[in-house]
């Protein structure tokens, strides 16, 4: 039995798209998902790609991604990764497939000299919680995620507030 990871290939949209399904289902969001098929494939296969995945494989098998794009740190002056999503289908965790996801995006943060690499995690997911923890990861409780999106995010553009 055997992992590799390798970045996401053309054609593979619908895969991708599968796997944010799942996910989307695992943490109670499906309703959430809005994304198509076509908007995956445009996103990390455009002539200007802002979004990457790498896909895990076991035995020659898609079983998990990572969606990732890159952020920037006013404080240190360069780029780092942010974790969009980190998914391993349920019947292939505890294998180590997560933690070589992980171990790959970091290793390319190390060699491309970038400064972080960061991610959020639904504060009932004690599994995830705990996973991360085992890597090293700080979670910054003193740090509260933003959003505006949908009619709040057009109200803004707007000046309507």
């Amino acid at each position: 039995m055997s992992l590799s990871i390798r970045p996401a290939r053309r054609g593979e949209a619908g895969l991708v798209l599968q796997f944010v399904r799942e996910l989307a289902e695992y943490e109670k969001l499906a309703h959430e998902v809005e994304t198509t098929e076509a908007m995956i494939d445009a996103a990390l296969f455009g002539p200007n790609p802002r979004v990457f995945c790498d896909i895990a494989e076991w035995d020659g098998e898609p079983v998990g991604n990572a969606i990732w794009f890159l952020n920037f740190s006013t404080f240190s002056g360069r780029s780092g990764i942010y974790l969009e999503d980190l998914f391993v289908r349920p019947a292939f965790r505890g294998r180590g497939i997560g933690k070589g996801l992980m171990v790959h995006l970091a290793g390319r943060c190390v060699a491309q000299g970038w400064a972080r690499f960061e991610w959020s995690v639904l504060d009932w997911n004690a599994p995830s919680i705990a996973f991360y923890k085992s890597i090293g990861a700080q979670l910054k409780d003193e740090w509260t995620i933003c959003r505006v999106s949908g009619a709040a995010l057009a109200k803004l553009a707007r000046k309507d507030i």
